[in-house]
C-alpha cells in the first residue's frame, strides 16, 4: 500500500469522525450518520489495501 493511500484512508476517517462529533454536539442525526458511513468507507478502503499488500508479498 502507498503511503498516499493510507494517508488518504487515515483522512476519512478522521472527517468522518469530526462529522459525526458534530452531528452528537448538534443534535443532527443526518451529519452524525455522514460521518459514521464516511468512517466505514476509510475502514473498507483500508482493508482492501491490506489484503493487496498480502498478495503482493
Amino acid at each position: 500500500m502507498s503511503l498516499a493511500d493510507k494517508a488518504k484512508n487515515t483522512a476519512d476517517k478522521v472527517a468522518g469522525k469530526v462529522k459525526e462529533t458534530a452531528g452528537k454536539i448538534a443534535d443532527n442525526e443526518r451529519l452524525e450518520a455522514e460521518g459514521k458511513a464516511q468512517q466505514a468507507k476509510g475502514d473498507i478502503k483500508q482493508a482492501g489495501e491490506n489484503v493487496k499488500d498480502v498478495f503482493k508479498k
